[in-house]
């Protein structure tokens, strides 16, 4: 059966490459093709359903116009007609294919601490990493020039819907000027709203006239009068993290700080934010579960972003710093109370010990709400807290891996319920004739290892020999295609100039 398995694989390699001329990939990445074809892949399709292949994916005008299954013995014998070449023929034979990642909560950031720092590091760390879409929470006007660049082929880029911040200065003080800054945030072009602080009344005007201006809300609910009860009263798209959800099942209704903590000390915030989840009760836990549910609350909860609260020594010694880790992005990560984030002062053994105990307990409730009904999407809120851009999706990926869920359901979770978050489950998240040309070509299994979607590879052992493996090879935006490794060099050389031009002494 082995060698049968196998000659059917080189067979495969041998039909197409015989059949189809392989072009050179670097002189496409980036640029618009017309058609391209994917041959021998097999799909994961976003839906959760198994993968199946192999099949050819025929792309056209920036569609999926044809998957069709293919049996090379009948390709062999003449019996089984294949598609017609395409402008681009990719290979993916031993390859998985997946719909492109959809990150709900990024941040277009082209400075640091107000330390400038090029766009394209994050737009191309994001492509690198296999995410096609991002939802930017807080987007400003820069971050909507950015998104029409990117829509108009000057900028490099996956596509972005911005989310315009609700609170900044002059803050809204009425139920009226809370309706008023809906209306200016949808005239100016906005795809949604990113609720930060708001008291009940306001959040109450602001919810109603976001409905009548057809604007979604993901709501980063904080340490306020609102919590998760309001959330699923007034009809939040999203809420982030997890703030607001164990605030709503704590028994005497807030959380039993110390006498001398201050939210707006960092230290404190996020020291307490680690103890939060074990003052809920479960039962009235799950009762805020069911009713978000009920409501159609989804949750975005960004797992990745508190992972160095848990393990700091792990969190500060990625290796992908080495080569990925911008030397803007590398000073604001240093333990700095200017920087949002940049908490690790003091950080103690204690500390882990309740975020440990805080992920267990989160990671369960995560679980239970999927298995209640609940959508889950995936989100990394990158360039804080030892996260990269991109790299901090994936690892969003594994953390849901490890609070139970199947693999399946984790690509499940990075594609279409993304989508259906945005309100986009009609035209993207999934690998399906009529959607947007949205996927990721990877060299490894994904469902047996996330890690091979690494830009940095995995290895593994072959006639006894460690080999490097993984990464994704191609990544497609609606009919552009992105050749990886083309990308990550891009990428790599420009953090080593960044770092050259860095004086000697910093």
């Amino acid at each position: 059966m082995i060698r049968k398995v196998l000659s059917l694989s080189l067979l495969t390699a041998i039909l197409v490459s015989a059949t189809f001329a392989q072009a050179n990939p670097s002189s496409f990445s980036g640029k618009r093709v017309n058609r391209i074809v994917v041959r021998n892949a097999t799909i994961v399709d976003g839906s959760g359903k198994p993968a199946a292949g192999p099949f050819d994916i025929v792309i056209e005008n920036g569609v999926f116009t044809e998957i069709q299954s293919f049996d090379p013995v009948a390709a062999k014998e003449g019996k089984a007609a294949r598609p017609k070449a395409g402008d681009l023929e990719i290979d993916a034979t031993g390859k998985y294919v997946l719909p492109g990642l959809i990150n709900l909560h990024g941040h277009t950031q082209d400075e640091r601490g107000g330390v400038p720092m090029p766009v394209e590091y994050v737009t191309k760390m994001w492509l690198a990493c296999g995410i096609t879409t991002v939802r930017d929470a807080w987007a400003n006007k820069k971050i909507l020039g950015y998104r029409d660049q990117i829509n108009a082929g000057t900028l490099v880029g996956p596509r972005i819907y911005p989310y315009g911040g609700y609170y900044y200065p002059p803050v809204p003080s009425t139920p009226e000027q809370a309706r008023q800054r809906v209306r200016d945030l949808k005239a100016a072009g906005y795809d949604g709203i990113k609720l930060y602080t708001i008291d009940r009344d306001l959040m109450a005007a602001m919810m109603d006239e976001a409905k009548k201006q057809g604007l979604r809300v993901m709501h980063h609910v904080g340490v306020e009068e609102t919590n998760a009860w309001d959330d699923i009263k007034y009809g939040t798209t999203t809420i982030e993290h997890w703030y607001g959800i164990p605030d709503a099942a704590i028994e005497s209704g807030r959380q039993n700080f110390p006498a001398e903590y201050n939210y707006n000390n960092e230290v404190d915030r996020f020291r307490y934010a680690g103890r939060l989840w074990r003052e809920a009760n479960w039962d009235r836990l799950m009762k805020v579960l069911d009713a978000m549910v009920e409501a159609g609350v989804a949750w975005n909860p960004t797992l990745d972003i508190y992972d160095a609260s848990r393990d700091l020594q792990r969190a500060q010694t990625n290796p992908a710093f080495a080569e990925y880790l911008h030397p803007v992005l590398e000073e604001y990560f240093r333990p700095n109370p200017a920087n949002h984030g940049s908490y690790f002062i003091g950080w103690t053994s204690t500390d882990e010990a309740f975020w440990k105990e805080n992920y267990r307990i989160w990671m369960k409730a995560l679980y239970e709400f999927e298995k209640r009904g609940g959508v889950i999407g995936t989100g990394d809120d990158a360039g804080f807290i030892y996260q990269m851009y991109g790299f901090g999706l994936l690892r969003e990926l594994e953390l849901h891996q490890e609070a139970g869920f199947h693999p399946l359901k984790v690509i499940q979770h990075a594609t279409s319920n993304g989508a259906k978050i945005l309100g986009k489950e009609d035209s993207i998240g999934r690998i399906r004739v009529g959607y947007k040309a949205d996927l990721i070509v990877v060299n490894g299994n994904p469902l047996a290892d996330l890690k091979v979607l690494y830009p940095t590879g995995t290895e593994e052992i072959r006639d006894g020999k460690a080999i490097k493996t993984g990464g994704i090879e191609w990544t497609i935006v609606g009919g552009t295609p992105y050749h990886v490794p083309t990308l990550s060099r891009e990428i790599r050389d420009l953090v080593a100039k960044a770092r050259a031009a860095v004086p000697k002494g910093r």
